[in-house]
């Protein structure tokens, strides 16, 4: 190991299958820690490498989160922009990006804590958040919003009310698995049955009291 990382810090090619390692530890210490709760040695620790060899690679525990934290996002908002910029209706564009939603959650679990404990550190991971908001306003969902409820198909709602609608609905029951299964005898793999159902649910509540067309 020691002659590995003396190799590199000579200057030889890093080795990408190694900073993929690095990476995967990384990424589940930091959901599983956030940025504060962890070290560069335990991140080190994980990956089965020592501290300089994770330093060299990405200098430092914040030049390692800020990837981990960007691809986080760029995972969570990709789903998004992909439905929104098509040539759907709303409802149809909705009820996609619920079904994907819950499934995209199902499969990242963590992602929603993890994104949102970071958001609101003090001291923030020197991201701008913005543009990723600005990838779903570029997709001109949010006036097509307010062209149907202008045209009266959609009830006259803020923008940021429906996205609080959308999101919280779709992510607090995955957040909440925990707390569910405290107050109820809710195995793991019925509560996956369970977030499957409450997604018809939810986009039938969505769209029925969002639109004037019902479904």
């Amino acid at each position: 190991m020691f002659k590995f990382a003396a190799r590199k810090i000579l200057g030889l090619t890093k080795d990408t299958t190694t900073e993929k390692k690095i990476k995967e530890a990384a990424k589940a210490v930091f959901y599983s820690k956030g940025f504060e709760g962890c070290s560069s040695r335990e991140i080190a620790q994980a990956a089965g490498l020592n501290v300089a060899l994770v330093n060299y690679y990405f200098r430092s525990k914040n030049k390692l989160f800020q990837e981990i934290f960007s691809e986080a996002l760029d995972e969570f908002v990709g789903s998004m922009v992909q439905i929104f910029q098509t040539e759907l209706s709303l409802i149809e564009k909705l009820t996609i990006f619920i079904e994907k939603e819950f499934d995209f959650l199902a499969r990242h679990p963590e992602l929603p804590n993890f994104i949102i404990n970071e958001t609101n550190r003090d001291e923030n991971c020197a991201i701008d958040e913005s543009k990723y908001f600005n990838k779903v306003q570029e997709t001109g969902v949010f006036e097509q919003m307010k062209l149907a409820q202008s045209k009266g198909e959609m009830i006259e709602i803020d923008i940021a009310s429906v996205i609080l609608l959308i999101l919280s609905n779709c992510q607090y029951p995955v957040m909440s698995k925990n707390f569910m299964q405290s107050i109820m005898p809710i195995p793991n793999e019925q509560y996956a049955l369970l977030l499957q159902s409450h997604k018809a649910h939810v986009i039938e509540m969505l769209v029925n009291y969002l639109f004037k067309t019902k479904i």
